[in-house]
């Protein structure tokens, strides 16, 4: 498996398929043709289909330019590889082909072209195991928890980096929930983060948990939607979950910021999991494989909080990613708001709930984090396409922007 560098991303939403994706992939086309006279990229499937939305074209536009670039939309057409399929093009001045590239945005901000020319260095393929059961039967011989095998297999320096996550979480945490307005895209969705913490200090007992937890969900996601600087985790759409958590138990007991980068270095492992042997692409198997991952991510952060072995960290996350088995991609307009926003305070709470349930237990259970891992991919690939971030479908189809908004 790749290293969790690659899993939590630091960039700017508002997605991390359909903007930090196809930026990254027009970076490399420009520096391989700086001196085309013009470009065209030719977006399809999903892409072309809650790409204006996603703020796509802006992105691809800003390396290569407006005024020499055009872009294509082809929502009916699916490349046969993945969902989220783009073609880049260069010219010269006498309008002949000079080079082009099919590159796919696969979830997560990681772009794939099949080996043609992604550069090798951004591959680093540094754990040694391919699924959860061989982690956990390694981890049971050894003794170790699973932040120690994230460095064993990174190396001490993996810190330096994710101590830089947690800063830029927790620096986004801290913007979303003082900011105030309207979020911009024409639906009219007001800012909520900041009224609900303030509100959440007057609450008492059964809110005081769940209020401000859910008021940190929303000020990353918010930040997320105007195009704030966000860590993926695992993509931009479901940013909120885990720094939501990781803020909770910051505030809720005595953890040191030590404490709070090995959290994050036990959920990358899971996150890791999904992204090599399932999908973090809702265009490919809907907001389960968003927002389901980041719910387990979280839950897995939260249960080593509360000192589980690593039997019921497992059970944790797979908790928390089986209860969101099914669930769509379907954002109004294509914009990553409604239902997106509130869903990551949704699923933060599941998280914690997830991790206290089976604090009660002794970690045995069932099904298994694989097992379910299964399961998303078959349920995503029965998932009619327009339930998988084309908007066609869901609360896309049935929801009408108020007249004015």
């Amino acid at each position: 498996m790749d290293t969790i560098r690659h899993l939590f991303r630091i960039g700017y939403g508002p997605s991390s398929s359909h903007t930090m994706g196809p930026k990254h992939a027009a970076e490399i086309f420009c520096r391989k043709n700086p001196n085309a006279n013009h470009y065209l990229v030719t977006l399809y499937g999903s892409l072309a289909a809650t790409g204006k939305g996603h703020m796509t074209d802006k992105a691809i536009l800003e390396v290569l330019g407006a005024d020499r670039t055009s872009i294509s939309w082809q929502p009916d057409v699916i490349l046969p590889y993945h969902p989220n399929g783009m073609e880049f093009e260069s010219f010269d001045e006498a309008g002949n082909v000079m080079d082009d590239w099919t590159v796919y945005s696969v979830g997560g901000g990681r772009i794939d072209d099949k080996g043609d020319r992604i550069p090798p260095e951004t591959v680093s393929n540094i754990y040694p195991h391919h699924n959860m059961t061989e982690i956990q039967n390694y981890l049971n011989s050894t003794g170790m928890n699973f932040w120690e095998y994230v460095e064993e297999c990174e190396g001490s320096e993996i810190w330096d980096y994710l101590r830089e996550v947690w800063h830029v979480m927790s620096d986004a945490v801290d913007r979303g929930v003082r900011r105030e307005g309207v979020i911009p895209g024409g639906l009219g969705i007001t800012r909520k983060a900041n009224l609900y913490f303030r509100r959440s200090q007057l609450t008492r007992d059964g809110f005081i948990h769940s209020t401000p937890m859910s008021a940190f969900a929303l000020a990353v996601s918010e930040e997320n939607a105007t195009g704030g600087q966000i860590v993926t985790a695992p993509t931009c759409g479901s940013c909120g979950v885990l720094p939501a958590v990781l803020r909770y138990f910051q505030k809720k007991m005595d953890i040191t910021e030590e404490n709070i980068l090995r959290a994050i270095a036990t959920a990358g492992v899971f996150g890791n999991v999904v992204k090599h042997t399932g999908s973090i692409s809702g265009a490919e198997a809907g907001c389960q494989a968003e927002i389901g991952v980041a719910c387990a991510m979280a839950a897995s952060a939260a249960s080593y909080f509360y000192s589980g072995t690593a039997r019921q960290i497992e059970y944790a996350a797979e908790s928390g990613l089986e209860h969101h088995l099914g669930l769509t991609c379907d954002p109004v307009a294509g914009l990553v708001q409604v239902p997106c926003i509130e869903r990551n305070a949704a699923a933060a709470n599941s998280a914690l709930f997830a991790a206290q349930f089976v604090m009660f237990s002794d970690g045995s259970h069932r099904v298994s984090f694989d097992d379910v891992i299964v399961a998303m991919m078959k349920t995503g690939t029965d998932m009619p396409s327009l339930y998988r971030e084309t908007s066609e479908g869901g609360l896309a189809k049935v929801y009408r922007i108020p007249c004015g908004a």
